[in-house]
């Protein structure tokens, strides 16, 4: 590994200071799971190191039933699945964070630190898209948010510009008759990477029959995580019925940009689009309606 210097800030400001001096040359180190493997094999160069785990606002974790889920950056994944009430409010987020890696990657290994590795295939990014989460940037010029299904702009890229890094993402509170739902496809059965993954999330009416709300994420089937708007267009006013879930499921196939690799080709890809996206439908409207069901 080559040699760099390391900082741990010890405020948003001062972290955007040292970020903004190096620019290219400068990363925020939060669990590092991803971080010091690329320097370690010489994927990354670096000349600085910003460690901003002492840094208040990036550990922030609390829910609030009218607010929602405040998530820091930095907080690793064991904190969030361990916090009882929040799991039971977001169980379609928890199928995710249960996900990432083995049990020591999830001591460390933040959510946060997930979505800016801007991996086509994280789990956590789909998931977060369908829980409607907005990212808090801090930068040089101030704050901004964007919903997170447009921070990933290609495969290892994201919108995070010169100085600037994650502070937290937000999630509003669920909505009444929601529930959610992540399912992946891997060839192992443990700390493997997606094929494919596909989050669902739906809304229903208090008929509890008919679809009011819905978004549905794919994951490892295009550069970036992809929000399948024309899927979750199918289902909004529909019955559930087995023909409207098989709308949705062929729309979603329908934007999937696969590509054949060692893990899967692009039709086994195109396929579990389908299959995971009626599952993770089944999963969500059966959350939606009280009724409990398993992780993954």
């Amino acid at each position: 590994m080559q040699a760099f210097d390391y900082v741990a800030a010890q405020s948003v400001d001062e972290a955007v200071s040292l970020l903004a001096a190096k620019g290219a040359q400068a990363r925020v180190l939060a669990g590092g799971t991803d971080l010091i493997v690329q320097l370690r094999e010489g994927r990354r160069s670096l000349e600085l190191v910003v460690d901003v785990k002492k840094i208040p606002e990036v550990n922030v974790l609390s829910y609030d039933p009218q607010q929602g889920l405040h998530l820091g950056a930095a907080v690793p994944c064991h904190r969030i699945y361990g916090n009882a009430t929040i799991a039971r409010a977001y169980p379609g987020l928890m199928d995710a964070f249960t996900l990432v890696g083995g049990t020591q990657i999830q001591g460390r290994g933040s959510v946060g630190g997930n979505l800016c590795n801007s991996s086509p295939a994280a789990d956590t990014t789909p998931t977060l898209i369908v829980h409607r989460a907005v990212c808090v940037i801090a930068g040089p010029n101030g704050r901004r948010e964007i919903p997170v299904e447009q921070f990933c702009t290609a495969p290892g890229r994201n919108v995070l510009g010169n100085g600037e890094f994650l502070v937290s993402l937000r999630c509003p509170a669920p909505a009444k008759n929601s529930g959610a739902h992540y399912l992946r496809f891997i060839p192992r059965n443990e700390m493997d990477i997606a094929v494919v993954g596909v989050g669902s999330s739906v809304t229903l009416g208090d008929d509890l029959a008919t679809v009011t709300a819905a978004r549905i994420a794919l994951g490892a089937v295009a550069p970036t995580p992809l929000m399948a708007e024309e899927a979750a267009a199918a289902l909004i006013g529909q019955p559930i019925t087995d023909a409207t879930i098989a709308a949705a499921m062929a729309a979603a196939q329908a934007i999937a940009r696969p590509i054949s690799d060692m893990r899967g080709t692009a039709e086994q890809r195109r396929h579990l689009v389908g299959v995971l996206t009626r599952r993770t439908l089944q999963g969500a409207i059966a959350r939606a309606k009280g009724e409990t069901i398993s992780h993954g």
